[in-house]
């Protein structure tokens, strides 16, 4: 066996992998891989397809001594030890751009469910109902002439900032550097300071890997900047927002709504965000279209192929010099 994959990932890949000759086992688990079986799956391998919601940590790199490559199924990379994977000379890939429009796309579908009320509409016509058409009754708001605020005008961020434009919104963003002028005019999005787009924005929606500066880039100082009339989505890492003070912030008003499709603790989410009304909890599904994920999964496997071949691979996130 020269490939192990740590869970099941679409046929695509398989048949690339069948076509350059490469032998391979895939993890048929109904649950996630054990640390334990990832270990012992490891142990002869060459080349390892992992899912970003496996640990690949020194003690799974130092199990597979053969292994020159491993392939993440994911944009992130932060479930894998990439420092230490560069020093044993094994280079980390990632399958980027590909889930930008599937993200971008439930990024907008959050933000509009949060806005007029759509995921309590229909927990209210599954229970009790509602006695008819009223002119106060289950009032949202438009987006029309609202401020969102983007975090991050990456990939992903900028496909936001494409499809927000046709709801006739301000749209403002921030990041560590102002992007070029040409694509700010080509997005119609102004740079502002972290401060200034959270004091502003009637949504807030985040587009930032998770890394050692990012952790809780939203905390309760931020929170208390924001509109007591905001929404926040995010679908991007859950470490980047201090999670454990949401139902404070929701219950005291501070902010209006919030829409999670990733978690702190993942996949683990508190009882007391699940209570809450004005909160949306989707299980990370951002890129889980067939569409981005058959394009991810052809990428992990034609890295691992053109790696079985004595070539280099794309995407590789820890500099390794192949």
């Amino acid at each position: 066996m020269n490939v192990f994959i740590a869970d099941q990932i679409p046929q695509e890949a398989l048949e690339i992998l069948k076509k350059n000759a490469l032998t391979f086992e895939m993890y048929q688990g109904e649950k996630l891989i054990d640390k334990k079986t990832l270990i012992e799956k490891v142990a002869d391998v060459e080349y390892l397809i992992t899912p970003l919601s496996t640990q690949v940590d020194k003690e799974v790199i130092d199990a597979a001594p053969k292994l020159k490559l491993i392939a993440n199924f994911g944009a992130g990379t932060n479930n894998i030890d990439t420092e230490y994977a560069a020093q044993k000379k094994i280079p980390v890939t990632n399958t980027p751009y590909v889930s930008a429009i599937s993200t971008a796309e439930v990024t907008i579908s959050l933000i509009l469910a949060l806005m007029h009320r759509v995921v309590e509409g229909d927990a209210l016509m599954r229970t009790e109902g509602f006695n008819g058409w009223a002119p106060l009754f289950f009032l949202g708001h438009q987006l029309l002439n609202k401020t969102v605020g983007i975090i991050g005008l990456g990939q992903i961020g900028q496909e936001v900032a494409k499809r927000l434009r046709a709801f006739d919104m301000e749209i403002l963003y921030t990041q560590r550097h102002q992007a070029p002028s040409e694509l700010e005019e080509k997005l119609n999005v102004k740079y502002v300071s972290k401060d200034e787009l959270l004091k502003r924005s009637d949504v807030v929606t985040l587009h930032i890997p998770a890394t050692k500066e990012t952790t809780h880039y939203l905390g309760e100082r931020e929170f208390k900047l924001m509109k007591d009339s905001a929404i926040l989505v995010n679908a991007a890492r859950g470490q980047v927002i201090d999670e454990q003070l949401l139902p404070e912030m929701l219950e005291s008003k501070e902010i209006a709504g919030v829409a999670l499709d990733v978690y702190e603790k993942e996949p683990f989410v508190s009882d007391e965000l699940k209570k809450l009304s004005n909160v949306i909890l989707t299980p990370h599904v951002g890129n889980a279209t067939v569409e981005a994920r058959d394009d991810m999964a052809q990428i992990v496997a034609e890295n691992v192929s053109a790696m079985a071949a004595g070539q280099s691979a794309k995407y590789i996130v820890n500099s390794i010099d192949v």
